[in-house]
């Protein structure tokens, strides 16, 4: 393993402490982290239910203190590492932002738009070129999706079958 992968296992495991962060919260666990000349400049966790702001996702967050603690709406020489692949939003701002490089863990086969779909950072009329780097830690990045996803389920279900059994208490 090299230096530069080290560094990006090392930055994707805080990433995905800064999940954990969301999923305490009750929102979908995905963490996100920007770093410039090797120290965190901004970080962020997935709250737009709780936020009440369908923006607040871990990239936005990330973006938006990054960008305040260096006074410039542009991070030409930061990354941006998140636990997940990024959606159109979150892509339109890190190129808005000019972000260096992304680097990102799980992927997301329905919105994701790094490589999923439509591989976004590619397209010839952006004026800013991100370099992407998949699949980093991601098999603890798709474990932490895919388990807050069943919890959820499970819950449901649970709640389904508690409403069930409430109404029949109340109709006998």
């Amino acid at each position: 393993m090299n230096e530069q992968q080290e560094q990006d296992r090392h930055w994707m495991q805080h990433a995905l402490m800064l999940a954990d962060r969301a999923e305490a919260l009750g929102e979908v666990p995905v963490g996100a982290v920007v770093v410039l000349d090797g120290e965190v400049i901004g970080e962020g966790w997935n709250h737009p239910i709780s936020g009440h702001d369908p923006t607040a996702h871990a990239e936005m967050m990330a973006l938006r203190r990054a960008a305040a603690r260096v006074g410039n709406y542009r991070l030409p020489e930061a990354d941006l590492y998140v636990t997940i692949e990024p959606c159109t939003m979150c892509a339109g701002a890190m190129v808005h932002a000019r972000i260096r490089r992304l680097v990102y863990g799980a992927a997301e086969e329905k919105s994701g738009v790094a490589k999923s779909n439509g591989q976004l950072f590619q397209q010839p009329w952006f004026n800013h070129l991100i370099k992407v780097e998949d699949a980093v830690l991601a098999e603890k990045c798709s474990a932490k999706i895919s388990a807050f996803f069943s919890r959820r389920r499970e819950e449901k279900k649970a709640l389904r079958k508690a409403e069930k059994a409430a109404k029949g208490l109340q109709g006998g």
